[in-house]
């Protein structure tokens, strides 16, 4: 069974929800007790493991899980909207919760 070692945000500053991804990487971070991460711009790592185009392109935001046996794993690619089309929060956090326990195989 897998466990997490750090929770990584991939962003930009310039981006309209950088903010609200940061404060989605603090609180769940703290509520796992495990090491956080913010990197800008990395499109390599993107690329590499989290979600793309259907050209192999990489946007930020994303958030990712490195886990102890040195895997990373994709938590969250795009923010969910609520119906009045904006940022859903809570629907954010439940999402990357609920991935977590099942890369932790609960």
């Amino acid at each position: 069974m897998a466990s997490i070692k750090k929770i990584i945000l991939v962003t930009a500053a310039h981006h309209p929800l950088h903010k609200l991804w940061v404060k989605l990487l603090d609180e769940v971070s703290a509520s796992l007790n495990v090491e956080k991460e913010i990197r800008y711009e990395d499109y390599v790592l993107l690329v590499e493991h989290g979600d793309t185009d259907e050209y192999g392109m990489a946007w930020v935001p994303q958030m990712l899980a490195e886990l102890d046996d040195g895997s990373i794993k994709l938590l969250l690619s795009k923010m969910p909207l609520d119906k009045n089309l904006q940022p859903d929060y809570e629907k954010a956090k439940e999402e990357v919760l609920r991935k977590i326990k099942e890369i932790m195989g609960g």
